[in-house]
Formats: C-alpha cells, structure tokens, sequence
C-alpha cells in the first residue's frame, strides 16, 4: 500500500505514544466508538482464530458477523504479519516473556 502523508504521520503520532492512558486518550480523540470497536473486535478475531477456534466459535465469543471473520482471517494468511506479530507480543507479555521496556503502564 502506497503511504499518504498523513498515513505516515499517523504511524509517526502512534509510535510516539509512551502509555496505556495516553494511547487510550489518542485512540479516544482520532477514532469514533463505533470505529475503536471495530478495530478491538478484529483483533480479537485475530487472537481467537490464532488460538485455532473455528469461525462459528469466534463469532459466538466476539459477536463478528463471518465476513469481519473471514476478512481478518485472510489477514493473517495473507497479509503482511502485523497482526501475527502484535498477537505474539502480547502472548509473550501474558506469559511473562515480553520486553517489559515495550509494554505500558497499567
């Protein structure tokens, strides 16, 4: 995907976040609730599918219609690893494993 601009700025602006308050408070200003839940939603399509969990198992536990599924599961096959990655950070933060210079401030 060619990168505008104002995409680039957008990654610069998220790179620059140092806390859970202040992603929260960014996330909260620059995305509508309907669109910050969303975005959660895929990710926990994402983490159940990565766990395994068949498209009926994740639609009943995150309430994703089977299109939103399948899409994102069409990410993880086929995409470019972003959701791989971050879903691998965050296990590896659950099990005590993660960097803990990375991982914000509960």
């Amino acid at each position: 995907m060619q990168r505008s601009k104002e995409v680039q700025t957008l990654y610069q602006a998220i790179l620059k976040i140092s806390s859970e308050d202040e992603c929260s408070r960014f996330l909260e200003d620059i995305c509508t609730i309907k669109e910050l839940k969303e975005i959660s939603q895929r990710l926990a399509v994402a983490m159940a599918l990565s766990d395994g969990k068949n498209y009926a198992a994740v639609s009943a536990e995150t309430g994703a219609s089977t299109a939103t599924i399948s899409r994102v599961n069409r990410c993880l096959m086929y995409g470019s690893g972003g959701y791989r990655d971050i879903i691998q950070r965050l296990r590896e933060e659950e099990n005590g494993n993660g960097d803990q210079q990375q991982s914000f401030e509960k």
